[in-house]
């Protein structure tokens, strides 16, 4: 007697004395998954693994992290820029005292990091 598995065209190959169905995925499309979507794997596979086997399992994981790359990329860079000029860190006062103008851009970088951390990488619910 066929299994309702096999009735709907699946097949098992035998791991010892076990049969294993074999499940393929279906291909997936490439996607660029940068620093950002790295960060959003690693919190997935560690604090959320539920979620990340959903999104794995329903072949919408990679494109949930180059989604997350793209958002944390554009409120990065957003952020960066905002405070730059909110702060008079300028391209003068990069020619004119460059070590002060090093540890502001230092500063901003690593405020926009820590924002970006916490409203998208930490805190994206799907």
């Amino acid at each position: 007697m066929k299994t309702l598995f096999e009735q709907s065209g699946g097949t098992y190959k035998m791991q010892g004395d076990y049969k294993i169905p074999d499940v393929i995925l279906p291909a997936q499309k490439e996607y660029a998954v940068g620093v950002w979507g790295q960060h959003r794997l690693r919190y997935l596979k560690e604090q959320r693994k539920i979620l990340y086997h959903n999104l794995l399992v329903s072949c919408k994981l990679y494109s949930h992290l180059a989604d997350i790359e793209e958002q944390a990329e554009n409120l990065y860079f957003g952020l960066i820029k905002q405070f730059a000029e909110r702060e008079g860190v300028t391209e003068k006062l990069k020619a004119e005292n460059p070590m002060e103008w090093i540890q502001k851009m230092n500063s901003i970088r690593n405020r926009a990091m820590e924002i970006v951390n916490t409203e998208i990488i930490y805190d994206n619910v799907i």
